[in-house]
């Protein structure tokens, strides 16, 4: 039975992938290793927490010991690193908290791949999750393809840009089998409310203002996270070695007319007077090195492999906002911080 680790699989995108590839991958084992931090919610998994294919790790990838113990035990034949600080914002709070987990957390994955197969790395594969960030800013016209120079502005940018570098170094100083895929932002079920969508969605239902940055015509391209969950799965079955693939939803977004048509779909669905939640927009200091505009080309991994979002990002809006609104539990509960308790419920 092949061993497949996924690392940060209690967040947001990995919980989604991690789903994927339980129910997909019946005949391997999927492993997921995630430190439980803030953004971790084991309530994500609770629909497949039982299935005989797959074991929950609580753990650091900050911990080298730790790592090293478990790829030893378990001789992970596969990686999948999904596990990241990824909030700007936090990462300009905080910068060095972003290069212990996305660099040296990242380092000490690649170190322990590498020590337990050395040079035996047939059928093998070390997959890294980054972001269309790290190319930097872009102006008005014009797309990020998979060639783009790095050029990275903020902390959290800088941190991924250095965790791609050292994959690819160690692709090519030790043979070590490796794919990355940068993709643009994402959104859908079960995202933390720090994060623009589910934030001002948690604010429309609770009145609350919704902080705008600047004058709001930062744009950037919005991929289902469902659909990008597809396209991990494609690349990992499909791409090829030693190649970056830009994953994004073929489309573009100023910040405030996502936001406007947030509001309008909100309006409709909680049966609010049109224009209602357009009254709680508030523009806000910018934030210190905000990137005007992200785009990614994605016809690469179109026409290599055959994949396309599935879903229009108006569909994908309201697809989200339904499950929001139907979930207000989780909202409440992620909010509220009592998510943390499910941990201790189900694994202590």
């Amino acid at each position: 039975m092949k061993k497949i680790l996924i690392t940060g699989g209690a967040g947001f995108i990995g919980s989604h992938v991690v789903k994927l590839f339980v129910e997909t991958y019946p005949d391997s084992h999927i492993y997921n290793l995630d430190a439980l931090t803030y953004a971790g919610n084991l309530e994500n998994l609770s629909s497949i927490e039982h299935q005989p294919n797959y074991t929950f790790i609580k753990g650091d990838i900050n911990d080298e010991a730790f790592i090293n113990e478990l790829f030893t035990k378990y001789e992970f034949e596969s990686v999948i690193h999904l596990a990241a600080e990824s909030h700007v914002d936090r990462s300009i709070i905080d910068p060095l908290a972003f290069v212990r987990t996305n660099v040296i957390g990242t380092m000490n994955l690649l170190n322990a791949f590498k020590t337990i197969w050395k040079e035996d790395f047939k059928n093998k594969l070390f997959y890294h999750i980054s972001t269309d960030e790290v190319y930097g800013s872009l102006g008005k016209t014009g797309l990020f393809k998979e060639t783009t120079s790095y050029d990275p502005n903020s902390p959290y940018s800088a941190s991924k840009a250095s965790s791609d570098h050292f994959v690819r170094a160690y692709g090519e100083t030790y043979g070590m089998p490796y794919v990355i895929t940068n993709c643009s932002n994402n959104y859908g079920p079960n995202q933390f409310p720090e994060k623009l969508i589910p934030l001002f969605i948690n604010n429309i239902i609770n009145n609350k203002p919704l902080p705008v940055y600047g004058d709001g015509n930062y744009t950037r391209d919005w991929l289902f996270v469902i659909d990008h969950a597809r396209a991990i799965d494609l690349v990992f079955r499909e791409g090829k070695n030693h190649e970056t693939y830009n994953i994004g939803g073929f489309n573009e977004w100023k910040n405030i007319d996502l936001v406007k048509i947030l509001c309008e779909q909100m309006d409709e669905k909680l049966g609010r007077e049109k224009g209602s939640s357009e009254q709680l927009i508030t523009y806000v200091k910018d934030r210190p090195g905000h990137d005007l505009r992200y785009a990614i080309d994605a016809s690469k991994i179109e026409s290599e492999l055959g994949w396309r979002p599935s879903v229009t990002f108006e569909e994908g809006l309201s697809k989200t906002i339904d499950w929001y609104l139907s979930n207000e539990n989780w909202l409440r509960n992620v909010t509220s911080g009592d998510y943390q308790n499910y941990y201790q419920k189900q694994y202590n």
